[in-house]
């Protein structure tokens, strides 16, 4: 399985970012949205924000990160594992894997010699 994360293409429907944000709310925080063949890396800095006070949620495809007046959204693909996600908090950045079912992975398929 290959482990390296690329950057996505910010143009692709499945990273690209909800506009039906709460208008009051106008900071959004940094953010990289890495891939790889198993999950996709949400990477945002959230300086002084502590654990209790992010909310990460997952609903009708969408992901969205809240923290005090930060707020980002993203709408995912079909095929995320929505059971699986996982957020880290460290030195003020947020970490979130969102695993892509098995179904969707890629995967290399075996010749039998006849």
């Amino acid at each position: 399985m290959n482990t390296n994360m690329t950057k996505s293409n910010p143009q692709t429907p499945q990273h690209v970012e909800n506009q039906r944000l709460d208008a009051r709310r106008s900071i959004r925080p940094r953010v990289d949205v890495l891939e790889n063949e198993a999950e996709y890396l949400i990477i945002a800095d959230v300086p002084g924000v502590t654990k209790d006070a992010i909310d990460v949620h997952f609903a009708h495809g969408e992901l969205r990160l809240e923290a005090a007046e930060y707020v980002r959204a993203f709408a995912m693909p079909d095929g995320v594992d929505a059971d699986k996600i996982d957020a880290e908090l460290a030195h003020g950045v947020l970490r979130v894997h969102v695993p892509k079912s098995a179904a969707k992975r890629p995967r290399r398929i075996d010749i039998r010699a006849s």
